[in-house]
This record gives C-alpha cells, sequence and structure tokens, in this order.
C-alpha cells in the first residue's frame, strides 16, 4: 500500500463552500504573486522523465536524480516531512519531501501548495519501505497554480453531462478516460500505417463544399461572403476523393471530420471522424479483404489480440467475418422472402403486414432495407458483411451483373452496429446521371438526405475513372469497438452538446 495512501487524503469535504475554497487559492496566488514568486512567469521545467518510465525502469534508475513535472492529485504534511502523489501524461508517483532535503523556506512554500496545482520535482529515485517506488524530493518547483477545486477524490466526475462538458476535468480525475483517447490515438496510427504499407497515400479534400453529397444526410449550410453563394460541410469525403482516382492516384485515403445535420444518441454525432478509402482496379470483395485485414492488424497493434471483449461479448476478430446478403438476412430473422416480391405495391402491402412504416416514394428496395433495419441489424453481434443492397438506396454503386435490382455494396456489422459502408464504385457517368437524376426527384418530393446532382463529378467520370473500390468506416464506431466504450460521445474528446441555457 502506498504511503500516500496510509492516511486520510487532503480531498474537499463536499460541505464546505466551493467558492470560499477558490477564494483561498485566489489569495494564496495573491500572496506569491506580492512576494515576486508568480507561478505564471514560469516559462518551462526540465522534464527528464516520466511516472510509468520510472516505474519501469526502477533497476536502472534507483538512486539516480531525475525529475518530473505533473499535477498533485493528494498530499499529506507531516511536519518535517511530507508525501504527495504526482500525476502526469502517462500515470502517477510519489514524492517524499523533507524539510532538511529542499530547504525551510522551500518546505514552508510546498506546505501550501493545493491538491490540482502542478510543480516540478527533481530528486532521487527510491523506495519506501512499504516497497513504493518514489522520488525523494531535492526541489519542488510551483509551475502552474489551479484555482479550481477539482471533484473529490476517491468519488471522481461521474455526472456525464459535466465529463462530457469539462473534458478537461474528466482526463485529469478518471485515468481510464484518459486511457480510451491515448488509444484512440494509436488506432488511427496504425490505420495509417495499415494503409501506408499498402501503398496508399494520405490526402485532404475539401471540408466547405457546393454540393454536399456522397452520402444520405442533410448537411449544415452557411454563407459565404466573399463569394456571396451559401456553401455546405461536407457531409462525406466521397466524391472528392473519387476524383482523385480518375485524376491517376490510384489509392488514396483521407481521415477526416464530416458534417451531418441529425440528431444525437449513443450512435450519433453531428460531426464525426470518418476514414474513406479508394483503390483503383479492385471492387467490393477486394474491399472486404481489405477491411477484414485491416481491423485485426489494428486490433493486434493496439490491443495486442484479436479477440475483444465489448460489453458481454466476445468478438474475435481472428476469424473470416460472415457474409450473407440483406435479402437472405431479411428471409432469415423476419421470415420475408424478397425474392417473391415482385412490384412495389406488393413490397407495401407486406410492410403494412409488419407494421414497417413507410411513404408513397418509398419502393421495393427501400422498404427492403427497411425490413432489415427492422428485423434483422439486432441479430448481428459477429462481424458479419451484409453484402448486395437495392439499387434505390446506392446511388454511388455499380449494379450487380445481371442483377441491376441490385448492386455491389456491403456494409460491415458488429455489436449491431454499421462499421463501414462500401461499394464497387459506380464509374459510368451516364448511369451516374440517371442515379442523381432520380435522387433530385426525391429532394423534390421532400427527402432532405437526398444526393443533388453534382454536375464537376459526372464531368470527371465523363474523362474515366478505372473500375474502383471504395470504403468509408467510421472511426468513432471502431474507437468505441476497441475500447469497449458505450456512447460515441465516450470517444469523442468534445461531443457537441446543447447549451445549457
Amino acid at each position: 500500500m502506498s504511503d500516500t495512501n496510509n492516511t486520510e487524503q487532503q480531498n474537499l469535504p463536499k460541505e464546505q463552500d466551493v467558492n470560499e475554497l477558490i477564494k483561498v487559492k485566489m489569495q494564496k496566488l495573491s500572496d506569491l504573486q506580492a512576494a515576486g514568486n508568480d507561478p505564471f512567469m514560469i516559462m518551462k521545467y526540465d522534464v527528464t522523465h516520466h511516472t510509468t518510465d520510472v516505474k519501469n525502469n526502477f533497476d536502472e534508475l534507483e538512486g539516480k536524480k531525475i525529475s518530473l513535472a505533473g499535477r498533485i492529485m493528494s498530499k499529506r504534511v507531516m511536519g518535517k516531512a511530507s508525501f504527495m502523489n504526482l500525476q502526469d501524461k502517462l500515470g502517477t508517483i510519489q514524492g517524499y519531501v523533507k524539510r532538511d532535503d529542499i530547504g525551510t523556506d522551500e518546505y514552508t512554500a510546498f506546505k501550501k501548495f493545493d491538491i490540482g496545482d502542478i510543480v516540478g520535482i527533481t530528486g532521487e529515485v527510491f523506495k519506501t519501505h512499504t516497497e513504493e517506488i518514489s522520488i525523494r524530493a531535492t526541489e519542488v518547483v510551483l509551475l502552474s497554480k489551479s484555482l479550481q477545486v477539482l471533484p473529490e477524490k476517491f468519488h471522481g466526475l461521474t455526472d456525464t453531462d459535466i465529463r462530457y462538458r469539462q473534458r478537461y476535468v474528466d482526463l485529469i480525475v478518471n485515468p481510464e478516460v484518459k486511457d480510451t483517447f491515448i488509444k484512440r490515438s494509436y488506432i488511427i496510427r496504425e490505420i495509417r500505417n495499415f494503409l501506408d504499407g499498402r501503398d496508399f497515400i494520405e490526402v485532404e479534400t475539401p471540408v466547405l463544399v457546393p454540393n454536399a453529397g456522397g452520402a444520405a444526410a442533410r448537411p449544415f449550410t452557411t454563407f459565404h461572403n466573399a463569394l456571396d453563394q451559401e456553401i455546405n460541410l461536407r457531409i462525406s469525403l466521397e466524391l472528392y476523393l473519387k476524383r482523385l482516382i480518375v485524376g491517376g492516384l490510384e489509392r488514396v485515403y483521407e481521415i477526416g471530420r464530416v458534417f451531418r445535420n441529425e440528431g444525437l444518441s449513443v450512435r450519433h454525432n453531428p460531426e464525426f471522424t470518418l476514414l474513406e478509402i479508394y483503390q483503383a482496379f479492385t471492387d467490393y470483395e477486394g474491399m472486404m479483404e481489405l477491411t477484414e485485414s485491416m481491423f485485426r492488424q489494428v486490433a493486434e497493434k493496439v490491443l495486442g489480440t484479436t479477440v475483444i471483449q465489448y460489453g458481454d461479448l466476445t468478438i474475435d476478430l481472428s476469424k473470416p467475418f460472415e457474409r450473407i446478403t440483406m435479402i437472405d438476412a431479411v428471409k432469415k430473422y423476419a421470415s420475408v422472402d424478397f425474392t417473391t416480391i415482385a412490384t412495389d405495391e406488393e413490397a407495401k402491402a407486406i410492410a403494412k403486414e409488419h407494421h414497417i412504416k413507410f411513404e408513397d416514394r418509398h419502393k421495393k428496395g427501400d422498404i427492403l432495407s427497411m425490413f432489415f433495419e427492422e428485423f434483422a441489424e439486432e441479430h448481428l453481434d459477429q462481424p458479419t458483411f451484409v453484402i448486395d443492397h437495392p439499387v434505390e438506396i446506392s446511388p454511388l454503386t455499380k449494379r450487380k451483373p445481371g442483377n441491376p435490382d441490385f448492386v455491389e455494396r456491403f456494409e460491415l456489422f458488429i455489436t449491431q452496429r454499421e462499421m463501414a459502408n462500401a461499394y464497387s464504385e459506380l464509374n459510368d457517368p451516364i448511369d451516374q446521371r440517371v442515379r442523381f437524376e432520380a435522387q433530385e426527384a426525391l429532394k423534390a418530393a421532400g427527402d432532405e438526405e437526398a444526393n443533388s446532382m453534382d454536375e464537376d463529378f459526372l464531368n470527371a467520370l465523363a474523362y474515366g475513372m478505372p473500375p474502383t473500390g471504395g470504403i468509408g468506416i467510421g472511426i468513432d464506431r471502431l474507437v468505441m469497438l476497441l475500447t469497449n466504450s458505450a456512447a460515441i460521445r465516450d470517444v469523442l474528446l468534445f461531443p457537441t452538446m446543447k447549451n445549457k441555457e
């Protein structure tokens, strides 16, 4: 047990008035400034090590003098000697501060330091009599004065609304939250490593676009004063990346923020991070292989295993991902065989029987998709490619040879969530124009999520785009999966929140 934990911590009693505590902190700062010791005037501190590095390399560092910096998370003053718990980006370590080691005046100053203050500590690495790896301080410097009150140590910050609004506090007091976001960074790094290893190049495309296409979503619209025109935040990365395939880049990807003017839920945030990948001379089969391989490699590199726990589920990414057509999934889970349904009217009739709500504009393919969402998605816990979607819901995808009512498209589902969406990309500019015209008709009929005609994209296709496979993967949902996080807000540092007012 830590020496720091052997006695009661200097936690802030809940009954104390926080405003009074803040006043005390402000007075301490004022006193420091009046004495010419303003901590905010300190420009830097030479850090030689971090906490976990010290613990992991104790045998090498024992008896050596090192310097660390971080935040005081607990403190126990005992006359001529004190203990404190110092937290930096990697973890925590105990500091042993003795008057005779740092000096009388310096020790008097140290005793006035508060929980939350940021300090630098220089000293010798040693173990206490309880075998706790610690730093015997020869110097403790106040680097920044905390003027707010941290949540009480043992109860932490548990109010989810405050956690999301004040992520900086959440990161300070909840180590598992920091671990999630460190893993998020590692996940994105390994995605880049995987794609770079396959000779893809990373590119950047516009965020502000005149035509927000490439997905079924309602965009955020703003006004560009200099151009004197309305402009949109992108909802997808697709159409510009395909232009680059036309230009001959052959293998491109982008990791970027996209924006969709939609509701918030445990799975949705209006702005999120999307990965889109396009590879010339392959199809959706090639994208399936790429997806399986990438998910496995990222899990292995970041977590050290391809068998992951998500809630009560054990997900094995090492096994070949299951494949099922959308028609077969609906047949399996709703006992409705859409191969026997010939017309839109028949589809609407069967939808009524199963209490599926639809609109007059919806066609057989739309209703098949609704059946899938209603009856099949909830069964798709293990990695499953749902392939061959109806053409009505896939305006940018190649039709299946010999079956023009369906397209070469898949969605990857894991833990009942869509993780990826991929196509054999439509490269026929004539067919693409017809699809855009159908989307324009839907928009005119009131579908705010329908695509708009994009003449420049059609012009690019007219120059010739090779057969291409493309995929979009929601980074946030992948991070949720690999960090066992229940809600998308848990993997976004600053999720969208409604103003408190």
